[in-house]
């Protein structure tokens, strides 16, 4: 196995990219969301995929990058390659269980190659961090926030999953109408999917404690919070019984 020195400097740059970046996307798409799912029009220019391999290929690359950096370098012993696999676990279910189930509209291909290409940039860095470059001593064991964190983790995990499955049987086959979703933490929160992936990454970033974990989970909170705020406007202007005790993504606050 090749001997990979971690490349710091590197990683600091990507992670305070992806926190600037982060930024500027939440105050861009506060503006307008982007064009795909119910936000698609007819008229969008560019070829279009199927949701399941759109979803397949964008997600493949943050599973596959970290495994192939494990399985072809020699990695820093302990803690670290353990945390990455709750990062690999994520992603493996987004991949192959999630991507092959999702009844989601045609995705136009110029996103799939950005998310490609953004997931193939979060792989490396998390995979490159935690195998090459942090090392845990035996106190994080019994540190309060590798425990808190991975709690947290798993049941972001769960919501998520389970958000996605109430969505995902909404519809009858055939059908290409919108409902309310109803259950679960959809009874508090519009966007109970996008929570639950938040609330994975937050406690990840807890887990871990490190800049590119955090550089991560805030970009995912950019990223996919003014979905859930369109998401929830959708909702109010088109069900007049919509429930109005519902909050955004964030229970009682956004």
């Amino acid at each position: 196995m090749e001997n990979m020195m971690c490349w710091e400097n590197t990683i600091n740059c990507i992670s305070w990219s992806f926190i600037l970046g982060g930024t500027a996307f939440f105050f861009g798409d506060r503006e307008t969301m982007g064009p795909y799912g119910r936000y698609m029009t007819g008229g969008f220019p560019g070829m279009t995929c199927p949701a399941k391999v759109g979803w397949f290929f964008q997600e493949l690359p943050a599973f596959l990058v970290p495994v192939l950096l494990f399985l072809t370098t020699e990695s820093n012993p302990g803690l670290g390659r353990y945390l990455l696999g709750t990062y690999c676990l994520h992603y493996f279910q987004r991949t192959f269980i999630y991507a092959l189930l999702t009844r989601g509209r045609p995705m136009p291909v110029s996103t799939v190659i950005s998310a490609i290409i953004f997931c193939s940039m979060c792989g490396w860095l998390q995979a490159h961090y935690l195998l090459h470059c942090r090392q845990y001593d035996e106190t994080w064991l019994m540190d309060i926030r590798l425990t808190a964190g991975l709690l947290i983790f798993l049941l972001g995990m769960g919501i998520n999953i389970h958000s996605d499955h109430i969505l995902r049987n909404l519809r009858k086959s055939g059908e290409n109408t919108y409902k309310i979703p109803r259950g679960g933490m959809f009874e508090y929160v519009s966007g109970a999917n996008f929570f639950g992936e938040i609330l994975e990454w937050s406690g990840y970033a807890i887990a871990t404690w490190s800049l590119p974990t955090f550089a991560f989970a805030y970009f995912t909170m950019c990223s996919i919070g003014p979905r859930a705020y369109y998401h929830h406007r959708f909702y109010i202007e088109k069900f007049s019984d919509y429930p109005k005790s519902r909050r955004a993504v964030i229970p009682f606050l956004l």
